[in-house]
């Protein structure tokens, strides 16, 4: 994986997305994205790969768009004494999840291509060129998640980042399901 590859993977860090049908699915992937609203920060690491070992620490703000189901980013991931700026959104369009990470796939990030929301877990389809991957981010409590981005290689999703994000706000708006 390029550094580049793995910096525009930082982004899909804080960014949730989810896949589901219905006004009830709707209103439940409604409730768990406002839950992740607010400020975000947290350690990393990149745990497989040629940057293997690399500690991060990334910074994050998210809101949901205004009438939309879905969660916008911004923040910054620092390694060392370089900081990279991120960015993503992500909305419910047809009753399906699409967005982006950074400027999509066609430019140095990655496209949200569907998701999934379980309670207080996401799952979400990565995409970029011939790279495949997926994000699972869970919610521990109202003000903690794991967060762990995989690849495809061959038949096999290999973990490659892993982090673990405290809030640092009392944004908190709702509760999740944890199931």
């Amino acid at each position: 994986m390029s550094k580049s590859a793995a910096l525009s993977m930082f982004a899909a860090v804080a960014v949730v997305a989810a896949s589901a049908s219905g006004a009830a699915a709707a209103d439940r992937d409604r409730e768990f994205f406002r839950s992740i609203e607010g400020a975000w920060t947290g350690p990393g690491e990149i745990v497989a790969g040629k940057y293997k070992g690399t500690k991060f620490i990334c910074n994050f703000k998210g809101q949901t768009p205004n009438s939309k189901v879905g969660v916008s980013l911004d923040g910054t991931c620092r390694v060392g004494v370089f900081s990279q700026r991120m960015s993503a959104s992500i909305e419910r369009r047809g009753g399906r999840y699409r967005g982006q990470f950074m400027d999509g796939a066609a430019g140095e990030g990655l496209d949200v291509t569907s998701g999934n929301v379980d309670g207080s877990r996401v799952v979400m389809s990565l995409v970029r060129n011939s790279l495949h991957g997926a994000m699972l981010a869970r919610l521990t409590d109202e003000n903690a998640m794991n967060v762990t981005i995989s690849v495809k290689v061959d038949t096999q999703m290999i973990p490659v980042i892993g982090m673990s994000l405290k809030r640092v706000d009392s944004t908190s708006v709702g509760s999740v399901d944890r199931n």
